[in-house]
């Protein structure tokens, strides 16, 4: 399989490592907007540098990796759509909802696969929460809790470009609270505090968020996220039924300290960010898509999942914004 990356920054190294490494992949040929950076990459891990962009669409690829600067995402899908290729892109699939519908309306028309990148599906700690959901093990699931700390702040430049924290940081949880619970967010009320910097101010954007979410059948959820959380990266998930409760991302590395006398020591080495914390999950998820490729699995994430994840996102500053419950009838998808 011969497989073009787009994009050779943190996670498209990662990627590409991934990819280096597979059994099924024959051929890997990566570009980046600096070339040096491309070149560098590939002459590390054995594979081609290419020019640039239209290198990738005319060198006889079987798929295409996007792992490139948000802005090019919408554009380059449509591309890979219009190619016939299938494509993993990570996540977000554009920088509004308005690309993002236009690049999943070139998507289907085409009738290609887009995998979107939302690792935590490929976490074994949510996986086994989604199966104790699934099971009936907790019985009626009447409350969850989702939260995403991050060690420290991205640059101030990222942040006007990010899409805010919402789009950027918690739209991750908004996919997982769907995937593990298996149901549909219908009304947020989001919050958020500005109070970490000027920088947060300026990008129109905020340090710290939370969010609650009522979804179908009644289940109240809360999610949280902040950009500056001193004692480490800390990504969690609790999950309360009737009949028990399970945790996600609770272990000797979660960043925090009980105050209790007989309570856990603190962690010796707390996780310090996401491609350290979710490394097998990146992998598992780049395997997965080489399988949907050679049509040995479906599609695990597909344009659809990350629209639903990003209509909550837009909800929840919506609802920011307005000071209000935002339903999300409110806001814009595909129907069927």
């Amino acid at each position: 399989m011969r497989i073009g990356l787009i994009g050779a920054g943190r996670i498209g190294t990662f990627h590409a490592a991934t990819l280096s490494r597979h059994r099924e992949v024959g051929s890997l040929i990566i570009t980046d907007v600096d070339r040096a950076r491309a070149h560098e990459l590939a002459d590390r891990l054995g594979a081609t540098a290419a020019p640039g962009v239209d290198e990738i669409f005319t060198w006889g690829v079987d798929a295409v990796v996007i792992t490139a600067a948000t802005a090019a995402h919408a554009e380059l899908i449509g591309r890979a759509a219009r190619s016939g290729l299938p494509v993993f892109c990570e996540k977000p699939i554009a920088a509004d909802l308005p690309g993002t519908l236009t690049a999943l309306a070139e998507v289907d028309a085409a009738g290609t696969v887009l995998q979107t990148g939302f690792q935590r599906r490929f976490d074994a700690g949510y996986t086994t929460a989604r199966e104790a959901v699934r099971s009936g093990r907790l019985g009626r699931l009447h409350t969850v809790r989702a939260m995403t700390a991050d060690q420290a702040p991205p640059p101030a430049a990222y942040l006007p470009v990010s899409g805010g924290i919402y789009r950027d940081c918690l739209v991750h949880d908004f996919d997982i609270l769907r995937w593990v619970t298996g149901r549909e967010v219908v009304e947020v009320y989001a919050a958020g505090s500005d109070a970490g910097g000027a920088m947060y101010r300026e990008a129109n954007d905020v340090d710290t968020a939370a969010v609650v979410l009522t979804l179908e059948e009644g289940t109240l959820a809360t999610a949280t996220a902040t950009r500056a959380n001193g004692a480490g990266y800390d990504v969690r998930m609790e999950l309360a039924g009737e009949l028990d409760t399970v945790a996600v991302g609770l272990d000797d590395r979660t960043p925090i300290t009980s105050t209790e006398p007989a309570g856990p020591p603190p962690a010796d080495k707390p996780w310090t960010g996401f491609l350290e914390r979710f490394a097998p999950a990146y992998e598992a998820e780049i395997a997965a898509f080489v399988e949907v490729v050679r049509g040995e699995r479906a599609n695990p994430c597909d344009g659809r999942e990350a629209l639903q994840a990003l209509r909550i996102a837009e909800a929840c500053e919506l609802s920011r914004h307005e000071r209000r419950p935002v339903t999300l009838g409110e806001i814009a998808g595909i129907r069927d």
